[in-house]
């Protein structure tokens, strides 16, 4: 399967999905994002985790606005519903884990894409920018949501009325993001992530995917009935069997559920 703005590398169970349009610090485009949906695809298939990461000096700019007479002409709610919301699903349904690597500025679109995955590892040097006010938006491609639940009503507020740079080491402080990272030990340092989680119990990170996300609507007797029933799925599997043998004979466990 071809790609053209992004690449497409697999290899011990790790799938990673490089924005590849570093000339224009990977903006958005149309054939990007079917081409990041149908990786993203691809990758839950045949991947054990997922890694989306950028080429160049950003992780992604967000929205590539071309020219102004381009942009003025673009009709944005059906940009949203047919391209955007479709890469959005493909991360929150992806069955196995998604990291977002970010190696520089994350805006707009951008960032909010980054803050989709399960787990956001940032270089120290990039950063997070909602900068939608600056052209008369309001934040889209799911930040009006993620936003406040990471960080809470006051700071999303903050960061989408100001559109200012929030630094990845800033980010992490407030609970945006899951670690920042100094920029010379970046690369090997999400590698060392995602082979971790591609050696790991994949049906059980399965679970606490499907739990966590749950949790944003349920009430608490929902909640506790689907920790329930997904905690005896897993009490059943090859991993949790793996697990406790390799717990009591002190040796690492060997996972093979997907």
């Amino acid at each position: 399967m071809g790609y053209q703005a992004i690449r497409y590398e697999l290899a011990d169970g790790v799938a990673v999905i490089t924005l590849a349009r570093g000339q224009v610090m990977n903006a958005l485009n149309t054939e990007m994002r079917m081409e990041i949906t149908k990786a993203l695809r691809r990758a839950g298939a045949e991947a054990r985790v997922v890694v989306l990461t950028g080429e160049g000096r950003a992780f992604c700019s967000g929205q590539d606005l071309g020219s102004g007479a381009d942009i003025a002409n673009l009709d944005l709610a059906r940009v949203l519903r047919e391209e955007y919301e479709p890469m959005l699903a493909a991360i929150h349904d992806c069955p196995v884990p998604v990291i977002a690597a970010v190696n520089g500025v994350a805006a707009g679109a951008g960032a909010n894409l980054a803050l989709a995955a399960d787990v956001v590892i940032a270089a120290e040097s990039a950063g997070f920018m909602q900068a939608f006010t600056r052209i008369g938006l309001l934040p889209d491609a799911g930040g009006t949501w993620v936003l406040p639940r990471l960080v809470g009503q006051a700071r999303a507020m903050g960061a989408a009325l100001f559109a200012e740079r929030v630094s990845a080491r800033q980010a992490a402080d407030w609970g945006m993001i899951w670690e920042a990272v100094p920029d010379v030990d970046f690369d090997h340092h999400w590698r060392a992530r995602a082979a971790q989680l591609a050696k790991g119990p994949t049906l059980a990170y399965r679970a606490v995917r499907r739990a966590l996300q749950a949790a944003a609507t349920n009430s608490l007797p929902v909640q506790l009935s689907l920790e329930s029933q997904l905690q005896g799925e897993l009490g059943t599997s090859h991993d949790f069997a793996e697990g406790v043998a390799a717990f009591l004979a002190k040796r690492p466990a060997v996972f093979e559920g997907r």
